[in-house]
């Protein structure tokens, strides 16, 4: 007999032994005459009606888990968890958790999705899914034509996904027909949507198949089918129990042997009870084997709101997709516990809370290989709570060895507002020395820096002090490149340390009591039971989780919510769970995406919480707030050299090594950080300057500036120099000769533009050089993708060779610059130069150096019409950008380059 039955045959007989009480009766009532109870009695039977009561409303609550008879009844007393799954102990139903396939598949790992438009509900959140999940992806809005589905012998896609699956029963017949062929041709499925409808149907049959719908129903209860060959990161056996969101799901009735369902519902309310007294199930998701036309497919009856179709979703992705986009089932999860000693009187651990604490990552070890909790110090904080609590502090260094450990800092105090290295160094030093009084780790190579301060946005002295002190070799943060969203978080290497990706649970410091978490505890189960937190372990691969030692004190909530998450993602997934020291899951990171190892730094002034935690020496306004992109040898250092004359602008100081171009976002300089950047543009540079700039003529084609500039200025406006191609090409080969090239000195200009691809690589890398960068409508519409075209304004070299003043009259009104300058007065024609310079001291001139005009001998005939013909349609496509983007006047070299080929070619 079970616990729950023992109870309820309990009450049962206690009320038959209270209510088996004989009323007294009245002398001189006749026999069948109305019973008088007296007051002993009555009282008797009140008492055993209301304890009768409550056994019933325990039992009744414990079985049904209603969410206010559990406030009502545990009121004041912590929640322990509560997830009961019959499979996680039970034997497992055998699934196909490979999805790959011996077809010889012809398309690329990447699904592309139709949406309405770019501002759908349901498409956003299909983006945002593959997204967290890293799987490629191309969104399309529903048009009139296809775009381009194959790629010479190679699809293109390996999933079709339609949002409103009737974009796509409702396509005309010709790019339906040519949808269709690529998806037989290809082997690639389709996954479809079914939208909400105003109108409701019965019965109604899908435009050309024997598949038959109802719509706009509330449902409760899903279940899945456990022999479906889809299910691979999803686990069936369990129900989901209760009422499923919305009102507006679809169901399906099949004609056809080709379809099977993936999940069911029952409705919610009693219509589909049939003769038995049983509902009827009723599919949600349906599979089309593809019996019916060759192609399989996956419909669902409603959107991702339902936590399970997420699941279904990606496993579906994986199942037509013959395994291409599949994610691991391996997970690795590590709870780092911050602040173990820190923390107000009241709020500590105390010796059951310690205890606590080890019996449940016993429990927790048992279901996570390797799992231990991630305990943080800061010493000086040690014995800083009542004399319970300041037991609680010796009983976890009693049990030292139970756990892993890492550092904080020793007064908790945020690194960035230290701005001297020793200082600094002497903090984490006591902190050390507290670890090795009281047998503390301190080889972890790990630490977390309080408030994530100096992690992101970098503090180039944490991180030196930290290799000092600690030799630490990773650390987290959830500020990289932003706390919100979650699925962007990415991880970054920096002076050799590992930076990871650090999840939130939902619990912070003042997360203390079941009663004060925001919204209660249904608000934390709906986390744990499909919400937030089951997603973030379903998602990511890695994942470093923050608590609070309050969080183990007091109610334990962390306690209740890793226990709960734990079996609810053993209950519902195939999900392996491991865990692993903190180095060890770094290394694992990064071996998974090496290409996450270069950060990208964003602009700390763009983010309230990056501004709080950025050092005060740093200033917002010191950065750049325009940029001169190049390309190389189209006038940029004159263009330099004019800007610099300007009293409302300053440049960046001179680089010791590139002089007066930092190449900061193309080269290893990058690596170096954002701290070495802006040492470029000290705050006291010009104290008349409001405007400043760098300039750094290899921007303009390299392939990640863009990206990157964008993330740290992505307000700046950027200036573009252009002559002809071809006279670019040239200028640039014999800069370099003159620069004693080796190259350049053993093959001529005509036998470097004309180099094949089995070259020697100096040959390659020098024509690449000289001709890449004249690729304009390529490299801008680079540009372009992350800043607008009215950020960009393009110069014409040759009007800036031979009329300057008015080029840089035009600039200042592109850049909006006050006070207006008159150039008129500051520059004139040099005949020796034969260009314009700097006017000086009322009547000389200061021209540029002795490299900067230098005559060559012209072009041989043969490679000026070579390179006529390689960048014919180049040019054209920079006239189509030109009159795209509303810019009218189109360079007179531009004009003369295309008319000179066309006159060639006739």
């Amino acid at each position: 007999m079970t616990e729950d039955e023992k109870e309820t045959l309990l009450a049962n007989n206690y009320l038959l032994s209270a209510l088996s009480i004989r009323p007294k009766v009245k002398k001189g009532v006749p026999r069948g005459s109305r019973w008088i109870f007296g007051p002993t009695t009555l009282r008797r039977c009140v008492v055993a009606v209301v304890v009768f009561s409550i056994i019933l409303i325990i039992y009744y609550s414990r079985q049904t888990q209603a969410p206010y008879l559990s406030k009502f009844i545990k009121a004041n007393k912590r929640p322990e968890p509560n997830i009961r799954c019959g499979i996680v102990s039970g034997p497992r139903l055998v699934q196909n958790h490979d999805h790959r396939t011996d077809a010889q598949l012809k398309s690329y790992p990447k699904a592309l999705v139709f949406v309405e438009t770019i501002y759908s509900k349901l498409g956003k959140d299909i983006a945002e899914l593959l997204v967290h999940t890293r799987i490629k992806y191309k969104i399309e809005v529903t048009g009139k034509s296809l775009p381009v589905l194959t790629n010479l012998d190679k699809g293109r896609y390996g999933v079709i996904v339609f949002e409103n699956y009737n974009k796509y029963l409702q396509m005309d017949n010709w790019n339906r027909e040519l949808l269709d062929k690529y998806c037989r041709e290809y082997s690639v499925g389709i996954i479809g949507f079914i939208p909400p409808e105003d109108e409701t149907y019965v019965g109604s049959q899908l435009k050309g198949f024997p598949l038959f719908i109802h719509t706009n129903l509330k449902l409760r209860d899903a279940a899945l089918n456990a022999a479906s060959q889809i299910l691979r990161l999803t686990r069936a056996g369990e129900t989901a129990w209760g009422e499923l969101p919305g009102s507006d799901w679809t169901v399906f009735q099949a004609n056809h042997s080709t379809y099977e369902p993936l999940e069911w519902a029952h409705r919610n309310d009693f219509y589909q009870i049939n003769e038995s007294g049983v509902r009827n199930p009723l599919p949600t998701v349906i599979q089309d084997h593809g019996l019916f036309d060759n192609i399989q497919r996956v419909i669902f009856g409603y959107g991702l709101k339902f936590w399970l179709h997420k699941l279904l979703f990606l496993d579906s992705l994986s199942y037509l997709s013959h395994g291409q986009l599949s994610l691991s089932l391996d997970r690795s999860i590590l709870v780092d516990v911050d602040d173990i000693f820190v923390g107000e009187i009241g709020t500590r651990m105390r010796p059951e809370d310690v205890e606590a604490l080890i019996s449940v990552q016993e429990r927790l070890a048992a279901m996570v290989p390797g799992f231990k909790f991630n305990l943080g110090f800061s010493g000086k904080y040690y014995h800083h709570g009542n004399s319970e609590e300041d037991e609680g502090d010796d009983l976890l260094l009693q049990n030292v060895d139970k756990f892993m450990w890492f550092s904080h800092m020793w007064n908790h105090q945020q690194p960035h507002l230290y701005d001297n290295l020793t200082v600094l160094m002497d903090d984490m030093v006591l902190n050390k020395n507290f670890a090795k009084q009281y047998g503390i780790p301190v080889d972890s190579g790990y630490s977390v820096s309080p408030h994530h301060s100096g992690v992101y946005p970098v503090h180039d002295l944490l991180y030196i002090a930290w290799k000092k002190v600690w030799n630490i070799r990773v650390t987290s943060t959830e500020e990289y490149p932003h706390l919100r969203p979650a699925r962007l978080r990415r991880g970054f290497i920096h002076r050799n340390i590992m930076v990871m990706p650090r999840q939130t649970c939902g619990l912070f410091t003042h997360t203390m009591f079941i009663d004060k978490y925001p919204g209660g505890r249904e608000k934390l189960d709906e986390s744990i039971q499909g919400g937030e937190l089951f997603q973030s372990i379903v998602y990511n691969p890695i994942n470093i989780f923050m608590t609070h030692m309050s969080n183990y004190g007091n109610d334990r909530l962390s306690l209740y919510t890793f226990e709960s998450v734990i079996k609810f993602v053993q209950c519902w997934t195939n999900i392996r769970l491991t865990s692993a020291p903190p180095l060890q899951l770094a290394e694992n990171y990064f071996k998974l995406y090496p290409g996450e190892s270069d950060p990208v730094w964003g602009n700390p002034c763009d983010d309230q919480r990056h501004q709080k935690i950025w050092s005060k020496t740093k200033s917002c306004d010191s950065l750049p707030k325009f940029l001169v992109i190049g390309p190389q040898k189209t006038g940029t250092t004159a263009l330099y050299s004019f800007l610099s004359i300007h009293p409302a602008i300053a440049s960046n100081l001179p680089s010791p090594t590139t002089f007066e171009e930092i190449q900061f976002f193309n080269a290893h300089n990058y690596l170096r950080g954002l701290d070495w950047y802006m040492s470029f543009f000290p705050s006291d540079t010009n104290s008349s300057a409001r405007y400043y700039f760098e300039k750094s003529a290899t921007y303009f084609d390299g392939e990640l500036v863009p990206k990157r500039v964008h993330a740290l200025l992505p307000h700046a406006r950027l200036i573009t120099i252009l002559i002809s191609p071809a006279k670019r090409a040239y200028s640039w080969y014999q800069h370099t000769k003159a620069h004693g090239d080796i190259v350049t000195n053993n093959y001529s200009f005509h036998q470097v533009i004309t180099a094949s691809d089995t070259a020697p690589k100096p040959l390659r890398d020098l024509r690449n050089r000289c001709l890449n960068p004249g690729k304009y409508a390529q490299h801008l519409e680079r540009w372009m993708t992350f800043f607008s075209s009215q950020a960009i304004h393009i110069i014409d070299g040759e009007q800036l060779k031979s009329n300057p003043v008015e080029v840089m009259n035009e600039l200042q009104k592109f850049l909006k610059i006050t006070p207006f300058f008159n150039y008129t007065d500051h520059l004139r024609f040099d005949k020796n130069k034969g260009f314009f310079c700097q006017v000086v001291n009322g009547d000389s001139t200061k021209c540029l150096g002795r490299s900067k005009g230098r005559q060559y001998p012209p072009m041989e005939e043969k490679s000026l019409k070579y390179l006529q013909r390689y960048y014919l349609s180049h040019n054209t496509a920079l006239v189509k950008l030109f009159k795209k983007n509303g810019i009218r006047i189109i360079p007179k070299w531009l004009k003369e380059d295309l008319s000179d080929q066309n006159d060639s070619d006739s």
